[in-house]
This record gives C-alpha cells, structure tokens and sequence, in this order.
C-alpha cells in the first residue's frame, strides 16, 4: 500500500513557515468508527490479506538477501497521540544514500528545491534498480502491516512525519496526532508525487473531518487502483 518516504537524511530547511498552515480546528469530533471500528477494520483486512502478503515479503526478503544488503529498514515516526514509534520498510536505497543526498542538494539547484518543497526527489539516484521496483509496486510498504498489527499504524491514515518535520504542520499537528498514520491514505492516493508538504495537512485536515466507514472503504478501492498504476516512486 502506497506511500513514500525517504529514508536517509531527510531535511526541512527552506520549507514554508509556520503561519502558512492550515488550521486545525476543522477537525471532527470523536465517534464510534474512530474509536473502535477503525482499528477492527485494520485487524480484519490484515488478516484477510495475510496468506497473499506472507509470501511475497519472504521472497523480497530472500532476493535482498542474495543482493548482500539487510533486507528492512527502518526508522523514527510521529504516531497517535505524539508518541514515536520505528516504521519498518524494504530497504531501497544504497549504502551510501546520507552522503549522496548531501551532495545532491549541495551541487543541483533544482533537485535541492524540489526536495525542500516536496520532501522527495521524482529522480531519486539514491534509489537501487530493485528499490525503484519497490517503490513504483508499493510493496516496500509490505512491512509496515506489522506496525498495523501492533496497533502504531492504520492502513488508511496520515502520511507517517519524521520527529523534525512537525513543526511543518503548525496548527494542523493536532489533527495528525488524533489518527494512527495510515500505510495508505488521502495523500498518498491522489497528490503524493506532486503537492508541497502543507498540502498534507490540508488533507489530514479533510481526512479527519469526513473519517467514517464509508470513506475509508473508499480509499481502500482507490489505493488498489493506486498500487495497479505503479504511481509511486
């Protein structure tokens, strides 16, 4: 299930200010769905897909492994309620990405401003052939169903931030903070290869405002579409 970080030595620094986010004060009340039915529908839909997933993380797992890298990766996110918690992935990227990153924005005007707008780079050479595959598949992502599982993620939620971008979200970060961060979610199914960092809070902002049933099974359908298009990277 979609969606994109990037792993190594990510960076805020020239992102829009504070005063530029979106309110949060639009946020819905708690209820029902929010409280229990989304977590029971997590569990559900993880062990529903479990016997498809199993076995292609293991031969992801194995092909890793022939490669000579360790296969996951993983690394510090915000999650409900500010807690941190350790995201886990496919690795994706060479050994090396910390020192090609800097170089990157050290020596590309353009690479550099599209990382500090977006958070991530269309052409990323940090990114090995099989990651690329990953990526644009989604199934990097396979691994976070276990912190679904153990109750850190949803599968539909906010895009999961890094300790160091929340001050991105400004007024907003409540809104984040109410939900579980989702392996999927509104972002990551409609804008997450084109919008700049605040428009993610505008769509926590929106997500948390609809949140029901309904449409998370909505996201459901348009994350399979998602992952069948090979969007990602």
């Amino acid at each position: 299930m979609p969606t994109r970080a990037l792993y190594h030595g990510e960076r805020t620094t020239g992102c829009p200010a504070d005063h530029d986010a979106p309110s949060s004060q639009q946020a819905a009340p708690r209820g029902f769905y929010r409280i229990f039915g989304k977590r029971l529908f997590d569990l559900f839909l993880v062990v529903l897909i479990a016997p498809i997933v199993l076995p292609l993380i293991i031969a992801v797992t194995l092909v890793l492994l022939v490669q000579g890298v360790a296969p996951f990766y993983s690394q510090a996110r915000i999650g409900k309620d500010g807690s941190t918690f350790r995201i886990w992935k496919f690795r994706t990227m060479h050994p090396d990405a910390d020192r090609l990153l800097q170089n990157i924005l050290d020596t590309d005007p353009s690479m550099r401003a599209e990382w500090e707008a977006t958070q991530k780079l269309k052409h990323d050479p940090r990114v090995t052939a099989f990651g690329l595959f990953l990526r644009k598949t989604s199934i990097d992502e396979l691994p976070q169903l276990w912190n679904v599982l153990v109750g850190q993620m949803s599968l539909l939620g906010p895009r999961p931030m890094m300790p160091e971008q929340q001050h991105l979200y400004g007024p907003a970060l409540p809104v984040y903070t109410s939900l579980r961060p989702g392996i999927s979610g509104v972002w990551q199914v409609s804008e997450r290869n084109d919008s700049h960092f605040l428009r993610r809070a505008e769509l926590d902002i929106e997500y948390a405002r609809n949140l029901s049933f309904a449409t998370d099974l909505r996201l459901v359908g348009k994350t399979l579409r998602t992952v069948l298009y090979s969007t990602g990277y």
